[in-house]
């Protein structure tokens, strides 16, 4: 909190800290120094070297190696005196002495005497606020973005400057900025946007309630435990994922200005609540692809592993300040907020106390704030605490105080844990689309083979058939050929020979009986005739040879052909190999299909267990289902809203890219409920996100989720179902749409024959949004309607819900009991009443209130001062709605609810709704005139 006077500190210098891979394990436990011990040994090494760390010393290195890197690292930080002590204590020396190079300060106890005491680090009142940021909380904020749990946390007195410490934002002036500021620049600087994500949560702890800084209407979150782990969380608080430094600066700002605050006689503006800031990073860590190896044509998983995720939560706390009541002058109500704040700071010091002196049982549960802080003293968080104290002589009692905190918690140790987990969605995501590329490859080669072996065959066929072809006609021409040449040559002889014989009978009948000489003549034409003969039986041989020479080609000719055929048999066996091998792939793919239908059962079985547990642990609004398929993702999506390009959104929509809507849609009719269910909740995550809404319609989503409500009989999909249909009716046009489809009445019906509280809570949550959410969002969102639009549309919903059982349904819940279902059930009537009264006010409803005539009266007068905070704001509401028709003020003093009224007005904790309520009261003649009777004054 801020000090009286303001802060000038100068830059102080920087120092280089050890660089360690990790840290180690926790070692010895130090103990507390004192004039008479040894100096603290003080490290406290990670991964990235930083300017400056606690117990970093300037001279002696030895001393940063033998420290415990576990153990709580205290630093005390001295305020400059401010203008009231610089005029009230100007005679008198400061009661403490700082030594910040020896890392000492000196406590006087009178002007001869003081005791001394050792620190991780002492910085005076001149030292900068980057200074404090490098030796307080840098090293944390590495551990942290290596994957552990970190806290910084300041504790002092009212005024000695705890918040400047922590949460001044340096709007004027850069230098001043805190820790927060500083710590979220150094985490953006480190981390990827497109693979990493920081989530944070503002929280205050008043009066020993938790209180959501960034949503004040949620004033009572609860805190729960892991039973194996122990880790701390707060599943009510809000969520909101940063993308850059400025965005984090607004909702700082916003927080602080929801922070209680009080003027006292320590302080202008004092804190009365104990800030506490969340920031949680999720980082992944680089590691090997999965990849497919071919082995003898079939393919099989070699390497499978998950990404990392490394999950680091920071945790800042600004406690409020102690304050001794006689000094600090609180009264009233500010006397109360200091004994609570000085309770849970005594209960925080008996936790330390037991650490310190390693006692059996440590009381953690004798404060939220300690519960709260469980993790950071004896747990597994790094911790670095800052003790902030003054320089003024009469607040000594309360800075020896702080000093003997600091000296305790120097006492306890952590055990450094690192938080690694394995990222199966991502996993998932990408084996899903290399089976898609593998199977698409695979189809892509058979089908080219199948392709290559048709062209093959058809290209030997028709070579064989041209080859026959060819080697016909040549066979045909050629036997043509000489036959013919053959007929004509024996033909030639024939002639020849008759002719000769012709000539040789015609001469010798002619010329009778010769003399010799005449013979001898007739001789050589004989022989002359017979080597004509002769020569043509060569003639005739050589013609024979020719014939056989043919013959022998024919052959030849008839042998190549039966070569061929041979060959087209190879082929066709060749072939038939190749078929035989195109069989062996397909049975291969089958396996493959096998294979991916095993995978993607256990996804679905992986998804299912995440699922249930985080069921356990979703206890956020109704309507908002976060399911996991991240985180996501988000809890508040503002940063896919504003930026669509970047990468790594949240799991869910990722899903939705590469599934599509129409594919996710139809698994809300499959015939295995696993698969309905899971379908249904992808469908209500996206319906949270006010984008996909009216693609979700569009693509009849809404009206496959109202079937789902008549047809299905499993209270796990009526509950999801319920969820993503209040999601729905938070838009105007979607309201009208679930009317005219009956689903009021599927409402209405579920929800009398629902018993699980939670599917309750979320069936009362849709019907509370259709009860009045179209004029809260046209107010919200800052649209401009008429009024005759806005009358008539809340007249035309009230009067369906009204005949459809809507309210009744609402009353019918409450017998759950369950605190969440009632809370819904009176924002429910709240909402209702608002749009009743407001169209009373305008002229467009005349009659009785539909809730006074549906019987809800006897229900809102009796929770009208229920205990949760949540039920009794909204039914408080709803009974100033009511009471400003005064048609409704007769049932409304007979069944007791002007008491409440009175009672509202004059105890109720929020201003707006007193101010309703006393205007109400003296604006009604019928109540003015029954407290009259009454004898009351009002």
């Amino acid at each position: 909190m801020a000090a009286s006077g303001g802060y000038n500190y100068r830059n102080g210098t920087q120092r280089s800290s050890l660089k360690v891979d990790r840290p180690l394990s926790v070692n010895s436990n130090p103990k507390s120094s004192s004039v008479k011990s040894k100096p603290l040994s003080a490290s406290g090494g990670v991964r990235r070297s930083s300017t400056g760390s606690i117990g970093a010393s300037p001279v002696a290195g030895a001393k940063d190696d033998a420290g415990v890197p576990g153990r709580v690292r205290v630093a005390v930080r001295l305020r400059p005196r401010n203008s009231e002590e610089s005029i009230a204590d100007a005679d008198f020396a400061d009661c403490v002495e700082l030594q910040p190079e020896l890392k000492r300060l000196k406590l006087r106890k009178n002007n001869w005497d003081s005791d001394t005491f050792e620190f991780d680090e002492v910085l005076t009142e001149f030292a900068s606020q980057k200074r404090v940021y490098e030796v307080v909380a840098k090293p944390v904020v590495e551990s942290v973005l290596d994957g552990y749990n970190g806290t910084v946390m300041a504790y002092g007195q009212t005024g000695t400057g705890k918040t400047y410490t922590l949460g001044c934002l340096g709007e004027e002036d850069t230098a001043a900025r805190g820790i927060m500021v500083r710590a979220m620049e150094d985490i953006l600087a480190d981390i990827s946007l497109e693979t990493d994500s920081v989530s944070v949560s503002y929280l205050q702890l008043y009066m020993e309630t938790i209180q959501d800084l960034l949503d004040p209407a949620n004033d009572n979150i609860s805190i729960m435990e892991d039973p194996k782990t122990g880790d701390v969380s707060l599943p009510g608080a809000t969520i909101i994922e940063i993308r850059d430094q400025q965005s984090f600066v607004e909702l700082l700002r916003l927080g602080e200005a929801h922070r209680f605050a009080a003027n006292t006689k320590l302080n202008t503006e004092s804190s009365r609540s104990h800030a506490i800031l969340m920031v949680n990073v999720k980082r992944h860590v680089k590691g090997r692809d999965p990849t497919l190896s071919n082995e003898n044509g079939s393919h099989m998983v070699k390497t499978l592993k998950a990404p990392i995720v490394r999950k680091g939560k920071l945790v800042v706390v600004d406690l409020a300040g102690s304050e001794r009541i006689d000094k600090s002058g609180s009264e009233g109500h500010t006397l109360e907020e200091a004994k609570s704040i000085n309770l849970s700071l005594s209960a925080l010091g008996k936790c330390i106390n037991a650490l310190a002196e390693n006692s059996a049982h440590v009381p953690v549960r004798d404060s939220k704030l300690t519960r709260l802080l469980r993790d950071s003293f004896g747990g597994t968080a790094r911790t670095s605490l800052i003790i902030t104290i003054g320089p003024s002589p009469r607040h000594r009692g309360e800075t020896a105080s702080t000093i003997m905190f600091g000296q305790r918690a120097m006492k306890v140790e952590n055990m450094l844990k690192l938080k690694e987990e394995f990222d199966y969605k991502s996993l998932s995501r990408r084996l899903d689309i290399q089976l898609d590329k593998l199977i698409a490859e695979h189809e892509r080669q058979q089908k080219a083979f199948k392709d290559e072996i048709e062209r093959i065959t058809l290209e030997a066929q028709n070579q064989i058939s041209e080859t026959e072809r060819t080697y016909a006609d040549a066979l045909e021409k050629e036997r043509v050929k000489y036959q013919k040449d053959y007929m004509e040559s024996i033909k030639k002889l024939e002639e020849q020979l008759m002719m000769n014989q012709r000539n040789y009978g015609s001469e010798k009948i002619t010329n009778g009986p010769k003399d010799n000489s005449t013979d001898v003549t007739s001789n050589k034409e004989n022989l002359s005739a017979l080597e004509e003969v002769v020569e043509l039986k060569k003639m005739l041989q050589k013609e024979t040879l020719l014939r056989k020479a043919a013959e022998e080609e024919i052959n030849n000719l008839k042998n190549q052909i039966s070569q061929w055929k041979r060959s087209e048999a190879a082929g066709n066996s060749e072939i038939l190999k190749l078929r035989n091998m195109l069989e062996d792939e397909t049975n291969q793919k089958e396996k493959l299909e096998e294979e991916i239908a095993i995978l993607q059962s256990q996804l679905m079985q992986i998804s299912f267990q995440a699922d249930e547990t985080r069921k356990q642990l979703d206890l956020n609004e109704p309507g908002k289902i976060l399911g996991g398929l991240d985180s996501l993702m988000e809890q508040v999506r503002h940063s896919q809203l504003k930026d669509s390009g970047n990468e790594e959104k949240a799991s869910i929509a990722k899903l939705f890219e590469q599934v599509g809507l129409q594919k996710i849609l139809s698994l809300l009719e499959a015939e295995d409920a696993d698969v309905r269910i899971h379908a249904v909740k992808v469908v209500a995550n996206l319906a949270a996100e006010e984008s996909n809404q009216e693609k979700i319609v569009q693509a009849g989503g809404l009206t496959s989720l109202l079937m789902l409500l008549k047809s299905s009989e499993d209270e796990t999909i009526h509950r999801v179902a319920a969820g993503a249909i209040a999601n729905l009716a938070m838009n105007e046009t979607n309201q009208e749409l679930i009317m005219a489809q009956g689903g009021i009445s599927l409402l209405s019906m579920t929800a009398a024959n629902a018993e699980d509280a939670q599917t309750l809570r979320m069936i009362a949550g849709a019907i509370a949004n259709l009860c009045g959410n179209v004029v809260i969002d046209c107010y919200h969102l800052g649209i401009t309607l008429t009024i005759d639009k806005i009358a008539h549309h809340s007249d035309k919903l009230q009067t369906k819900l009204r005949g459809e059982g809507g309210i009744k349904a609402l009353l019918g819940m409450v017998r759950s009991g369950h605190p969440d279902v009632l809370a819904q059930v009176a924002r429910g009537i709240a909402n209702f009443a608002k749009c009743e009264s407001r169209a009373s006010t305008q002229g467009t409803k005349t009659g009785k209130s539909l809730l006074i005539e549906d019987g809800a009266l006897p229900w809102i007068v009796q929770n009208a001062n229920n205990e949760a905070s949540a039920i009794r704001r909204h039914i408080e509401l709803a009974l100033c709605h009511l009471a400003q028709h005064e048609v409704n003020a007769k049932d409304m003093i007979i069944g007791g609810a002007l008491w409440e009224l009175v009672r509202i007005s004059r105890d109720c904790s929020r201003e707006d709704i007193r101010s309703l309520a006393q205007r109400t009261l003296t604006s009604s003649p019928a109540f003015l005139a029954e407290l009259r009777r009454l004898r009351i004054n009002y």
